[in-house]
């Protein structure tokens, strides 16, 4: 499984972005896709996950009634809309894929970061 993050970018605190992951090669239904961020000096975090098959959502506290996590299934790509962004939202955001039991560990797979700044 390759997956192809994107979406980063500078925003100013109260804004929002989009973040995408593309996922291809071989893929299977019963997975979960993940968000994860790492922010500078800090350990990477969970951010969201979603269940492939059925949509299951699953949030880290820091995102919730923030961020979004969806897929689109034609597409095989999953996205995070972040919306009213706070500075501490700064990170490299990390997209992962596998077939964990537990949405928040346990990650096969993993794309290459994009970097999310939000200034004040």
């Amino acid at each position: 499984v390759q997956l192809q993050a994107s979406g980063g970018g500078l925003v100013q605190a109260g804004g929002s972005l989009r973040l995408s992951c593309a996922a291809s090669g071989r893929t299977f239904s019963s997975y979960y896709m993940g968000w994860f961020r790492q922010a500078p000096g800090k350990e990477r975090e969970f951010v969201a996950a979603i269940r492939w098959s059925g949509g299951t959502t699953y949030y880290a506290d820091s995102g919730k009634g923030r961020f979004t996590i969806s897929r689109d299934n034609a597409k095989n790509t999953v996205y995070l809309q972040m919306n009213s962004l706070k500075p501490e939202d700064t990170a490299v955001y990390y997209c992962a894929a596998g077939f964990n039991t537990d949405p928040s560990i346990g990650y096969d797979f993993w794309g290459q970061g994009t970097l999310v700044t939000v200034s004040s």
